[in-house]
C-alpha cells in the first residue's frame, strides 16, 4: 500500500515518497522487488489485495505507476517495457482509418513505428510543424483522431505552445498526447495545460542512469487509464519488477539531476554560441531561439538537451574522434554526457528528404549535457572542434 501524502506536497517529496510506503511485514523502507510471476490466492474469485499474475500487477510495478502519475499531476500511471511500447498502447485506442497529426521533427522511432507498422493497419498520419497552429489546422478532417506532439521536438529542440494544443484538441474532441521524455515532468506538467495523455521514455531522465529501458503512459481520463490498462494484460508489453524497481530509484534524484542538467547545458549552450565553426545552435534556453519566451512560460528550466549543426558529415566525423570525456552513443538523459549524430543514428529510418526539411542535417550534433564538471565538458568540445 502507497502512502497517502497531502494534495499539497512538493515535487521533490513526491519523487522520493509518492506510490511507496515502508514494507508492512518487516518494516523496509525501500520497496522491495516482487520476483514472482503469480500470487496465492485466499479463495475462488479472492486474489490477495488485488494481485492475481504479475502480467496484469505487480506490487513493484505499481509503486512506479503511482510515483510517476504524482510527479505529472495525473491520476493514472501505466508502464511498460520500453518507450516504443507506450507508444504503441495508444494506437490501440484507434480504429482502420482514424487520421493523427504528430509534430514533424519527432523522435526517429515514433515515425518509423507510424509508417511502418500502423500505416498498414489503415492508420493514417500527417507530420506537420504543431509550432504553427495554422499548420495543424490544415491537416485536421474529419477523421482526425488525436494530436501527438514531442516538445522540445527530438532532435531540433522546437517548442510547441502545449495550451494551445490542449485547447484545438477539446474544440475538435480529439486525444491530445505530449511526449514529454526531454522536459520530464520536473520542468514542464502537460496534464496542468489540460493536455489528455503523457508519454516519457523511461529509459531517460527518469531512470537517469541508463542502465534499464522503460516506458509510461500518464492521463486522468479514466476511460483512457482503463483501456492502456487492458491493453498492457492482453498484449503484455510489461515493465519487469526489476526495472521497475531500477527507475523508482532514479525518480528519487530526479529534481536534483535535472537542476545540474539544466545548470550545465545553459553554460555549454552559450559556450557553443560563441564558436564560429557551428552554423546553427538548437537550445530553447538561448535568447536566439525562435520560441524562447514560450519555453520560459510553460518550462520550469530548458533542459539538458542542445543540437548544433557544424556543416557536414566529414566534420561530424572529426569531431566526434576527438572526444574524451563525452561518449559517441544513442539515448539521453543519464548523468554521463552523450553524444548522438541523429542523420545516421536516431532519426536514420526517416527518409533524408524528410530529415532535411526538419533540419536534421547530415551535420547536427545532439549532446545530452550529464553532470559532470561542465568545465571538463567544454574542454572537450573545445578540444574536438579545434
Amino acid at each position: 500500500m502507497s502512502k497517502s501524502l497531502s494534495n499539497k506536497i512538493r515535487f521533490a517529496t513526491k519523487a522520493i515518497h509518492a506510490g511507496q510506503s515502508a514494507d508492512p511485514n518487516n518494516g523496509a523502507v525501500m520497496m522491495p522487488i516482487y520476483l514472482t510471476s503469480t500470487y496465492l490466492q485466499d479463495g475462488i474469485e479472492k486474489p490477495r489485495q488485488g494481485y492475481e499474475y504479475s502480467r496484469v500487477t505487480n506490487p513493484t510495478r505499481t509503486a512506479l505507476e503511482n510515483n510517476l502519475a504524482s510527479l505529472e499531476d495525473g491520476k493514472y500511471g501505466m508502464v511498460f517495457g520500453s518507450g516504443m511500447a507506450a507508444i504503441d498502447s495508444l494506437f490501440h485506442l484507434l480504429k482502420p482509418n482514424d487520421h493523427i497529426i504528430f509534430s514533424k521533427s519527432i523522435y526517429g522511432g515514433s515515425y518509423r513505428i507510424a509508417n511502418s507498422i500502423w500505416k498498414n493497419f489503415n492508420l493514417n498520419f500527417s507530420f506537420v510543424d504543431t509550432t504553427n497552429i495554422n499548420e495543424v489546422e490544415k491537416v485536421f478532417n474529419k477523421n482526425t483522431k488525436m494530436i501527438f506532439v514531442e516538445t522540445p521536438t527530438n532532435p531540433t529542440m522546437e517548442i510547441t505552445d502545449i495550451k494551445l494544443i490542449s485547447n484545438f484538441a477539446k474544440k475538435n474532441k480529439l486525444i491530445s498526447v505530449v511526449d514529454n521524455t526531454f522536459a520530464t515532468p520536473y520542468l514542464q506538467q502537460p496534464l496542468k495545460f489540460g493536455i489528455d495523455v503523457v508519454v516519457h521514455s523511461l529509459t531517460k531522465y527518469l531512470n537517469g542512469h541508463s542502465d534499464m529501458l522503460g516506458g509510461a503512459v500518464i492521463t486522468s481520463d479514466k476511460k483512457i487509464a482503463e483501456q492502456i490498462k487492458y491493453f498492457q494484460k492482453c498484449i503484455g508489453g510489461i515493465l519487469s519488477p526489476f526495472d521497475s524497481w531500477l527507475c523508482l530509484r532514479g525518480t528519487k534524484t530526479l529534481h536534483i539531476r535535472m537542476e545540474e542538467h539544466c545548470k550545465n547545458a545553459m553554460k555549454i549552450a552559450e559556450f557553443l554560441s560563441q564558436e564560429k565553426k557551428i552554423k546553427k545552435i538548437f537550445y530553447p534556453g538561448l535568447t536566439s531561439h525562435p520560441q524562447h519566451k514560450l519555453a520560459k512560460r510553460q518550462m520550469k528550466n530548458f533542459g539538458g538537451m542542445i543540437s548544433f549543426d557544424i556543416g557536414n558529415l566529414k566534420n561530424v566525423k572529426k569531431f566526434v574522434d576527438k572526444l574524451k570525456v563525452c561518449t559517441l552513443a544513442e539515448s539521453l538523459g543519464g548523468v554521463e554526457t552523450l553524444i548522438c549524430h541523429p542523420a545516421t543514428m536516431t532519426h536514420s529510418a526517416i527518409p533524408k528528404e524528410e530529415r532535411d526539411k526538419s533540419g536534421i542535417t547530415e551535420g547536427l550534433i545532439r549532446i545530452s549535457v550529464g553532470i559532470e564538471n561542465v568545465n571538463d565538458l567544454i574542454d572537450d568540445l573545445k578540444s574536438a572542434l579545434k
